[in-house]
């Protein structure tokens, strides 16, 4: 049989460390020929070209579209899709792909995924179903849905919503979160490997940060931003450690903030452009309590049975394990959640909590239905009612 050609696509660092359990078992499966697409921020120099850290990982790029521009504004959104849609549809054309799989919702995958479907290539898109109201990724995501042949859903809520969207049962599957498999296959860092690797002495309590911007809520992501920090502020007793947002609209915003942060805290913050899997996974092992408005923080944190504070309504919709403390994007409220994560008896009740999005081998379910599905589908979809 010849070798079906799938392509993944990949925009930014921290998708592309989800993916990579899926992209080792693809290059080493002989009844696929995996092609890379690389995009987004994996090409820009602001986000530290982490298309490099896909090189060192022994894979093959295979098509590159830069389409971000130098600003953050919506307007240069909008345009960088535009950019993105010109040069995939140049791309698909060269790669012939049989197969696109695309994760998530960012408007990176969004533009990949309008390409693909008007080429005629189907899509494999993972983890659909979810509601995040906070951010324009929401209508992203089920739009790419629509688009979609084949689901691969992290939780069976998601599944339920995927159907619910008009999609026929036999393409929409239950595999779990793919972020998990990592925490599973790689061989994480101990402590010394980790504060040699980040230059740092992990010492007292270890507070982990992402913050995103966020589009759709009322308090701009610069004032969010502002009420984090003056909360951050307080705490004495250990080390803070951010990792860089996204390149979404006010994105640079935060940046700036986060910067001005740990130079006015030099002593107890630090900054990270991009820290990779690896790195990311193994601090989060250490952590005592990890904070912001990252899906890492729902879907992988409880997996570590570690505390985290899910602020503002950017993850507003997730199925979340009961170690998530959910607080608004205020001091106070901050404030509180924190006082509850470092509570001894909370972080106790928290090294046991289930993770809705299961335990792993997500990337073994993907590959056998994969096999199944991957010859004869019809791109033909009827929307299934159910009323």
């Amino acid at each position: 049989m010849i070798p079906k050609k799938i392509c993944v696509v990949t925009g930014s660092r921290s998708e592309f460390g989800l993916l990579t359990p899926l992209l080792s078992a693809l290059k080493d499966d002989p009844d696929f020929d995996l092609q890379i697409l690389v995009t987004g921020m994996h090409l820009s120099p602001e986000f530290g070209n982490t298309y490099q850290e896909i090189l060192k990982s022994g894979f093959t790029i295979n098509e590159t579209i830069d389409m971000l521009l130098s600003s953050d504004t919506s307007t240069a959104i909008v345009k960088s899709m535009g950019l993105g849609m010109i040069g995939y549809a140049d791309a698909f054309d060269r790669l012939k792909s049989d197969w696109v799989i695309i994760l998530g919702d960012r408007f990176e995958a969004f533009a990949v995924a309008t390409a693909a479907y008007m080429k005629k290539v189907p899509i494999a898109h993972l983890h659909g179903g979810e509601a995040t109201a906070g951010v324009t990724d929401e209508a992203l995501r089920h739009s790419i849905t629509k688009m979609s042949t084949l689901h691969f859903t992290s939780a069976e809520e998601y599944r339920k919503r995927v159907l619910q969207l008009g999609e026929d049962d036999d393409r929409v599957f239950n595999v779990g979160a793919i972020g998990l498999d990592n925490i599973q296959n790689l061989s994480l860092l101990n402590k010394r490997e980790l504060e040699k690797a980040l230059n740092i002495s992990l010492n007292g309590e270890v507070v982990v940060v992402t913050f995103h911007p966020v589009t759709l809520e009322n308090l701009s992501s610069e004032e969010q931003m502002k009420e984090l920090l003056e909360a951050l502020i307080t705490f004495e007793n250990g080390q803070i450690i951010f990792t860089m947002p996204n390149a979404d609209a006010d994105g640079r915003i935060i940046r700036t903030m986060i910067k001005q942060f740990t130079i006015t805290h030099a002593n107890k913050a630090t900054a990270f452009d991009n820290l990779g899997q690896l790195k990311y996974l193994s601090l989060m092992q250490y952590s005592s309590v990890v904070v912001g408005n990252s899906s890492s923080g729902i879907i992988e944190t409880p997996a570590f049975g570690r505390p985290s504070i899910n602020i503002g309504d950017r993850q507003k919709g997730r199925i979340a394990a009961e170690s998530v403390i959910h607080c608004e994007p205020r001091k106070a409220s901050i404030l509180a959640a924190l006082n509850k994560a470092f509570n001894s008896e909370f972080r106790e009740f928290c090294t046991h909590v289930q993770n809705p999005y299961g335990s792993g081998h997500t990337t073994e379910k993907i590959i056998s239905i994969l096999k199944k599905n991957m010859s004869g589908i019809n791109l033909k979809k009827q929307f299934v009612d159910r009323i």
